[in-house]
């Protein structure tokens, strides 16, 4: 709830910026943009340490594999 706040009151007083009377629209997109990125953000944040783990083991996979040819 209160990143969905801060999100409202950020839109609203960006779009009042733009002389509108109403706030109200920039708000809601706020709202809305603080909502996507809540539910977006850890799953961007999950795939990039899961791709960061795979090619650590790919990395070390490949020096094992040479150790052993040598």
């Amino acid at each position: 709830m209160g990143a969905t706040t801060i999100g409202a009151l950020i839109g609203g007083a960006i779009d009042s910026m733009s002389g509108d009377d109403s706030a109200a629209d920039g708000a809601l997109y706020g709202a809305i943009t603080a909502n996507v990125l809540k539910v977006a953000l850890p799953i961007v944040a999950t795939w990039a340490i899961g791709w960061g783990v795979l090619k650590g083991i790919e990395i070390l996979g490949d020096s094992v594999s040479e150790r052993i040819k040598a």
